[in-house]
């Protein structure tokens, strides 16, 4: 069994960090004086896909960094895939989050990302199929299908794949 690499959306925040270029500058919309003059607005642009998130809607940059790393975790989790391998392909953090059919994970948590980017993976490794992926993940497709709808952009990116495969959309 070949060990499956890591998925970007799954690195740790200053490995991921360490791939990445970010600027900084002003927000454009209401808010007054601070978001005219000071520049909290914070891009970050990963090196190795291209793949960027930025945020600029709180007050101080740090809080934006926050914001913006992990909408760039969301990003590569939907826009970036990695292969899967033969045999048993489930991270620990799958493992822990997956019990008895059900995925239990808050599209919040930090561990979202790497969870949706694992589950697009096998998605897409077993043919845009959620059944096929579904048994190979070892959960129900009611949950994968879930997961994946916790996040409108990587869902709609699901379906207009299959729809470009002329499969029926997933509801």
């Amino acid at each position: 069994m070949s060990e499956r690499p890591i998925h970007p959306a799954a690195l740790d925040e200053a490995t991921l960090l360490s791939q990445c270029a970010m600027t900084k500058g002003r927000s454009s919309g209401p808010g007054g004086q601070n978001r005219n003059k000071v520049e909290t607005k914070v891009t970050l642009t990963h090196g190795p896909t291209g793949v960027s998130a930025h945020a600029g809607e709180r007050r101080s940059s740090m809080e934006n960094h926050r914001v913006a790393l992990f909408r760039l975790r969301l990003a590569l989790a939907t826009e970036v895939r990695i292969g899967v391998p033969a045999g048993e392909i489930r991270s620990a953090l799958w493992l822990s989050r997956c019990k008895d059919g059900r995925v239990a994970c808050n599209p919040e948590h930090w561990d979202f990302p790497s969870l949706l980017g694992e589950a697009l993976d096998v998605i897409y490794a077993a043919g845009l199929d959620a059944r096929k992926a579904s048994a190979r993940l070892c959960c129900t497709m009611t949950q994968l299908v879930k997961l994946v709808k916790d996040h409108p952009a990587a869902f709609e990116r699901w379906n207009r794949d299959r729809a470009v495969k002329k499969m029926h959309p997933m509801k």
